[in-house]
């Protein structure tokens, strides 16, 4: 059966907040053989505007919707403490699910997760939304890396910055919540599993001044993957000037770096004065537009039998789980004037 006369995937999504909202926006405008039938919200109103909005209609809660008989495949985009429970719900069910990332907040709940798709047989159901894996400038970078453009990698040195913390925002939260994307791509990128991991922090931290809460930001993580490289990655939420993803390789013979235009949002001016100015974006959106619409309509098509790039899986997240959870006892024990490398421990 060829794309074309394939039924569309029927899909709903739980959370309509920013996240929530592009998804269930990309899957009713712009995902081919997708349909948009379903959308719930704690916030029941907002969950009407969008189902308003898009045509879908709405469901009183997450169990609710993804038992709905119009409703074939589910997007799980609610807070990280719900994600499990709706994991497992879905893959219960039958309906394959794509949930933001994390996979869950501690180790120990993504594991629970795994073993239980493990001995259901469910695993193949589950994708974690590790977005960086189809965005066109990642995919580009280690592309060039595999191919040896820079000769064997050495050094890897990430930089996530956002504009503001969100409120109640804590210090283990930016590594379960922000960090965790390094701790995918890194591996993903060098094809080699990050072994342990290191935690420190200036001194100052804009957590201060803010109302987010115990907040220690910026961050700097540094991680040993199993073929000798070491990377840095700093973690700041409260830059102010914008949203600012970066990630270079240093191999014996060169380096590669994401692009520059794959940073900003608008037109980068050079002027007379020997000045230079680029204006960033407030938020992840306009970066990695192109890398959610082409993870969903990867998902999509997986689903749908047809061919798509591989997405991450849910052992993927574990993976990305235990990592996080080095960081945070690295984070802990340097708190406690302890040693600071911290293995990275995976089992389930």
């Amino acid at each position: 059966m060829s794309a074309a006369t394939k039924p569309a995937l029927r899909v709903g999504v739980v959370g309509c907040g920013v996240m929530g909202t592009d998804h269930a926006r990309l899957l009713a405008r712009q995902v081919s053989g997708a349909e948009l039938t379903r959308v719930t919200d704690l916030d029941p109103g907002r969950a009407a505007a969008l189902a308003e909005e898009l045509g879908a209609l709405t469901s009183p809660d997450g169990p609710a919707l993804i038992a709905e008989e119009d409703v074939d495949a589910v997007v799980v985009a609610s807070a990280d403490a719900t994600h499990a429970a709706l994991v497992l719900a879905a893959a219960a069910a039958g309906k394959p699910v794509l949930c933001e990332k994390p996979l869950a907040p501690s180790l120990e709940e993504a594991a629970g997760v795994v073993r239980t798709l493990d001995a259901d047989g469910t695993g193949h159901l589950v994708t974690l939304g590790f977005m960086r894996r189809v965005d066109p400038a990642h995919v580009e970078l280690r592309e060039a890396l595999h191919r040896g453009a820079v000769g064997e990698p050495l050094l890897v040195h990430g930089t996530s910055r956002g504009v503001t913390a969100g409120s109640g925002a804590t210090s283990e939260g930016l590594v379960t919540g922000s960090f965790v994307h390094e701790a995918d791509s890194v591996p993903w990128l060098l094809g080699s599993p990050v072994t342990a991991v290191c935690w420190q922090a200036p001194g100052r931290s804009t957590g201060t001044d803010t109302a987010s809460g115990d907040l220690q930001d910026p961050q700097l993580l540094l991680l040993r993957t199993a073929d000798g490289v070491l990377t840095t990655v700093e973690v700041l939420l409260n830059a102010r000037y914008g949203y600012d993803v970066r990630c270079e390789v240093v191999g014996r013979t060169g380096a590669l770096a994401l692009s520059e235009a794959s940073q900003t949002t608008s037109l980068t001016t050079r002027s007379a004065d020997l000045a230079r100015t680029s204006t960033f974006a407030a938020d992840w959106r306009p970066r990695f537009a192109e890398a959610y619409r082409r993870e969903l309509q990867a998902w999509v098509d997986g689903v749908r039998g047809l061919e798509a790039p591989a997405l991450a899986t849910a052992r993927d997240g574990l993976v990305a789980a235990a990592v996080c959870d080095a960081a945070v006892r690295s984070m802990r024990a340097a708190v406690d004037g302890a040693g600071l490398w911290t293995s990275v421990e995976v089992s389930w």
